[in-house]
This record gives structure tokens, C-alpha cells and sequence, in this order.
């Protein structure tokens, strides 16, 4: 009888970190292809040492010149990943990039973010800052929606993260044909609904409580209009878990009259606890293509409020939350506060069709789907 040879899958990205955003989705990926008897070789700059304990090898792309300037170290990265991986293609069946990581021939490529799209966003620093630093971000995404392009046009297949970058891919020409979507997942054993102790969590006792969570350092994720909203429901409170250090939004919060019921609780790595300490979780990015948070967030059992045209969104069941028309409408967002703030019977309900929802997007069934993937369009 023939041997099986396992199927022999290259991953190429920056990072594949249980602790970072894209990274996570990464490392999930490895981790239930290794799962699954697939051998695993990581091109990236920084790999979680658990997995190469788990079986994964790795080849370090780790650029060198000018490594704090992201222009520079994007380019580099695809320059010495495509030298790397040249002479060892044929022995491949899987080569999976993401984004602009290399632009050689390669079966399947994720794209997180459409940088096409996000330099026409209303929201983009270039058009929120007119001076040098508002110079180099218009570059940086100038060139990388060049370079991603030329990363698409050599990939077989492209799955993006969600429907909002399915469509942002199909309008600079990546056919229907060469697209799907595998939105991002949640840990359960990490995320799930419960009970937290607010007084240990450094919460207000006793009031209703929203929580927000992302980059509170610029206007993309819409903070502004969530503090707006807050200041015309005057008896709900709200927890930001964000970086304050460079923020314009505690003051924003004392102008607005605010202050007292605005909790900024700076970077915290307990997010799951605080989700379980919570009511509701308000989150309408104004540009997003695709929000880890919002399946974290569902996988909670949380209520969420959010915007139609929040990348990721689709997780948010009419069942779930509300999802508001315009994410800029200070006041269609206070109503939805408002209604859920009065209404716990319908919260209660959210709370359950978010978490049976989130029973369906667990990190194994994006797994799974990228296995199915890779067999699809593999060698």
C-alpha cells in the first residue's frame, strides 16, 4: 500500500500570534491544520513558539532595513519571502498568503483589509491630518493597494474576511469566480457568556453598562459619535477599552458633560472577562473590514449594537443586535441604546441568538473551511 503523504502547506504572513488581531486568525489556522495531520511550514516574522512545538517549521522573514517604517518593511517582507519560497514552490501543494506578503504564483490569499477601499474612506488619516504625517499614510496606502493587486492577480482563489471586503475586492476586478468569505471566529473557552465581578474588573456597580473597544487614537471607530449618542441617554454608562495615551476622547468626554459616565480603562488584556461584566457592546466602525471584536463580542452573548456597513457585521443577527443605517447618526445610534437599555427581556433574548450564533463561527469551523479551501484549490 502506497504511503499517504500529508498535504504540505506554506503560510506566508507576518505574523502568527495567539495575542494579535490578524495573527490570531493565523495562528488558529495552523493550529487546526497541524490538528488535521497537515504539514505546516510558517514564512513570517514572529510565530507563537507553541506551534513549532506542535509540529510547524519555520523560515524567518525578518526584514532588516528601515524595520519601524511599515512602508519600508512591507516591501522587504514580500522581496525575501518571494526569495525564499522560489526554490522550494514545486515541493508545495499549498502556498497561502495574506495580502501584499508576496506576489509570486500561489493558491489561496486572504485579505483582512482592502487598502483600495480604505484610502477612499472619509475616515482615512490622510484626510483627518494635512501634514507630513497625513503625507506618508496617503503613500503607504497608495502603494500597498498596488502591491496588493499584484498579490491577488498571482492567487488562485481569494477569501476575504467578511462581505464588506468581498465586495471591496470585487470593485478593483477580483472576479465572483476566484472569491469567498470565511469571517473571522471566536474562542469559546475564552469568550462565553457568563458573570464578572464589576468592583474587581474597576467597573461601575449597579448602572447600565456599554463597552466600546478598539484604536481610541483616531476617528475611524467612531468613538466621537458613540460619546455623542451616550451624552442623549443620560442614565447608561460606558467602559472604553482603548490606549488613552495620544487620545482626543476623555476630553471629548468633559466637553460633552459626560466625563462621569465615560470609563476609559486604557489597554486591557481581560476583554473577555469585562464582556461578561457588561450589557451591550457598541461598536459602528466607521471603516472595518473585518472586526475580530464582534464575533468575540457574540461569542459573549452580548447584545450588540452596530453599523450596516461594519465589516464583519453579517455575525449580528436582527435575532442578536441592531445594526444602525448610517454609523455617523448620533441619534439613530442613542435610540438603539436606548431601546435595548429598556428593554432586558429583549436583551435576554439577544443574548441567547448571539451566543447560539457564535456556536457556528468557532475558530474549528474557520479551520475547517480553510482546510476545505486548500483541498479545493491545492495541488
Amino acid at each position: 500500500m502506497a504511503k499517504v503523504v500529508p498535504m504540505r502547506l506554506a503560510i506566508v504572513t507576518h505574523n502568527v500570534l495567539r495575542g494579535d488581531g490578524q495573527g490570531r486568525a493565523n495562528y488558529e489556522i495552523v493550529r487546526h491544520a497541524l490538528k488535521n495531520g497537515v504539514s505546516v511550514r510558517l514564512f513570517a516574522d514572529k510565530v507563537d513558539q507553541d506551534l513549532l512545538e506542535a509540529g510547524a517549521e519555520w523560515t524567518p522573514i525578518q526584514p532588516t532595513f528601515v524595520r519601524k517604517i511599515n512602508l519600508f518593511k512591507v516591501w522587504e517582507f514580500a522581496r525575501r519571502a518571494n526569495t525564499a519560497l522560489k526554490p522550494l514552490a514545486r515541493e508545495l501543494d499549498v502556498i497561502h498568503g495574506y495580502g501584499y506578503c508576496l506576489d509570486m504564483p500561489h493558491q489561496v490569499n486572504t485579505s483582512q483589509f482592502v487598502h483600495s477601499a480604505w484610502i477612499q474612506s472619509p475616515a482615512h488619516t490622510a484626510k483627518q491630518h494635512k501634514n507630513l504625517y497625513g503625507a506618508y499614510q496617503w503613500t503607504y496606502s497608495k502603494l500597498n493597494s498596488i502591491w496588493e493587486q499584484r498579490a491577488y492577480s498571482q492567487s488562485a482563489v481569494v477569501v476575504a474576511a467578511s462581505s464588506t471586503v468581498k465586495e471591496e475586492l470585487k470593485a478593483i476586478g477580483v472576479s465572483e469566480n476566484r472569491l469567498r468569505v470565511i469571517l473571522n471566529g471566536a474562542d469559546l473557552t475564552e469568550f462565553h457568556p457568563g458573570t464578572a465581578d464589576r468592583a474587581t474588573l474597576k467597573l461601575p456597580v449597579g448602572v447600565t453598562l456599554a463597552l466600546f473597544a478598539g484604536d481610541i487614537k483616531t476617528p475611524r471607530k467612531n468613538l466621537d459619535t458613540v460619546l455623542t449618542a451616550l451624552a442623549k441617554v443620560p442614565h447608561v454608562h460606558l467602559a472604553v477599552v482603548g490606549r488613552v495615551e495620544g487620545s482626543p476622547f476623555p476630553a471629548m468626554a468633559e466637553s460633552l458633560g459626560i466625563a462621569d459616565r465615560v470609563h476609559f480603562l486604557d489597554f486591557r488584556r481581560d476583554i473577555a472577562q469585562i464582556m461578561r461584566a457588561v450589557d451591550m457592546f457598541v461598536f459602528p466602525s466607521r471603516y472595518e473590514a473585518c472586526a475580530l471584536v464582534l464575533a468575540e463580542a457574540t461569542a459573549s452573548g452580548l447584545p450588540i449594537i452596530t453599523a450596516k456597513t461594519t465589516g464583519g457585521s453579517e455575525l449580528v443577527t436582527d435575532e442578536a443586535g441592531i445594526r444602525i443605517e448610517d454609523a455617523n447618526n448620533a441619534d439613530e445610534l442613542a435610540a438603539a441604546i436606548e431601546a435595548l437599555a429598556q428593554n432586558p427581556e429583549r436583551c435576554e433574548a439577544m443574548r441567547q441568538a448571539a451566543w447560539r450564533r457564535a456556536q457556528t463561527n468557532t475558530w474549528e469551523d474557520i479551520g475547517a473551511a480553510y482546510l476545505r479551501v486548500y483541498r479545493e484549490f491545492g495541488k
